[in-house]
């Protein structure tokens, strides 16, 4: 078996002038021999590499951490005085089998939410990178069926099907000639009813998170769209964000139906591809995000400063209209001081005019004072 070690073995023991010499493949490519009592191991062959030690009593060859591409016919020539021997030595080594992994077909699940109508549970065994091996199945110790792969390494699979309350045993079988591999089927956990059927999330925009974001190193204002990734009525599912194919955060439930929802913060020129996935054990919805439709710059986005100075302006112009009505509210009511109309009778008022006093002295010397006339209009 690969990794183990191997030894092809000479009963005779070697004398002091035999040439012992291992040779291998069909081209007899020289590996190792003795001569004359001198081991000479041809270490360069790169197929072999330091794997390969000889005995130095009997000529014995140990192929040690032997591989798959170490199967093949070996060639041992013993040259002495009295005569010339061959021994020929087949190999074959088999790669170390894996454990068989035994799935439930999904496919029976994808169309329906419900346990399908004829109570039958699809069972897939499968081994992958196998050669020279036999997968099968058995219910009990009896084989219901098998196939087999020769020399290639491929992927093998083999289908069951069983009725969801079977008390049988199942197991799925690897073997090679010198070793099997065996998985018992566990029917309960595998042949449960089809889990509902996952809905497509929902994309949406955080409408209340529409803001400018500033760049610490560079002073720049760069404009950041935030996204919501929606499941509603889920149980048992996961849902994640990717980018391309890197996963960049993931929320799960287990049993219980509640409503999932997961955001990302994109930039609104970004160029690269992201999806929401929301997936159970067995299926997965996937929903592609369209950055240019759900994160477009929007009219009432805008910088908090701004939107403060076009608030103040309109007040200010608000303001400036009410004073104008104001004023000319005021000019309209005040009243004329020429005129006064009382009873539809107009009253006039006399102008009022002072003159200068005129003062006279008379001959006795006394003094006469002559007062204005005020003149009605």
């Amino acid at each position: 078996m690969e990794g183990d070690s191997v030894t092809l073995n000479n009963d005779v023991k070697v004398q002091r002038d035999d040439l012992i010499l291992w040779m291998f493949g069909p081209q007899d490519t020289r590996i190792a021999e003795i001569n004359k009592q001198v081991i000479d191991i041809f270490n360069s062959n790169v197929k072999f590499g330091y794997r390969l030690q000889m005995d130095s009593q009997t000529g014995s060859l140990t192929i040690r951490n032997i591989r798959t591409e170490h199967s093949g016919l070996y060639k041992l020539a013993i040259y002495n005085s009295r005569e010339t021997t061959y021994k020929n030595f087949s190999v074959t080594v088999y790669a170390r089998l894996p454990i068989a992994v035994i799935t439930r077909d999904s496919s029976q699940c994808s169309s329906s939410s419900e346990r399908p109508t004829n109570q039958n549970c699809s069972l897939l065994c499968s081994a992958v990178n196998v050669s020279d091996v036999t997968l099968s199945w058995y219910k009990g110790n009896r084989l219901l069926s098998r196939i087999s792969v020769s020399d290639l390494s491929i992927s093998l699979s083999l289908p069951l099907e069983v009725e969801y309350q079977d008390k049988n045993t199942y197991s799925c079988v690897l073997n090679n000639p010198i070793s099997n591999q065996t998985r018992h089927l566990d029917i309960t956990q595998l042949c449960h009813a089809c889990p509902a059927r996952l809905p497509v999330p929902v994309i949406t925009r955080n409408s209340s998170n529409c803001f400018s974001s500033s760049s610490s190193s560079s002073g720049s204002s760069v404009s950041s769209c935030v996204l919501l990734c929606s499941a509603v009525n889920v149980s048992d599912v996961t849902l994640s964000w990717y980018k391309g194919n890197s996963l960049l955060s993931s929320i799960s439930v287990s049993d219980l139906s509640i409503s999932l929802s997961l955001p990302l913060e994109v930039e609104y020129q970004e160029k690269n591809t992201y999806s929401c996935v929301l997936n159970n054990p067995i299926s997965n919805q996937t929903r592609h995000l369209d950055i240019t439709q759900l994160c477009h710059t929007r009219p009432d986005c805008h910088s908090p400063w701004l939107v403060a100075a076009l608030t103040f302006a309109v007040v200010l112009a608000m303001l400036a209209i009410v004073m104008g009505c104001l004023y000319r509210k005021y000019r309209t009511s005040r009243p004329k001081a020429e005129t006064v109309q009382t009873d539809d009778i107009e009253l006039a008022y006399a102008e009022t005019k002072f003159l200068p006093n005129v003062q006279n002295k008379k001959p006795n010397g006394t003094e006469e004072t002559i007062y204005s006339t005020v003149n009605g209009h």
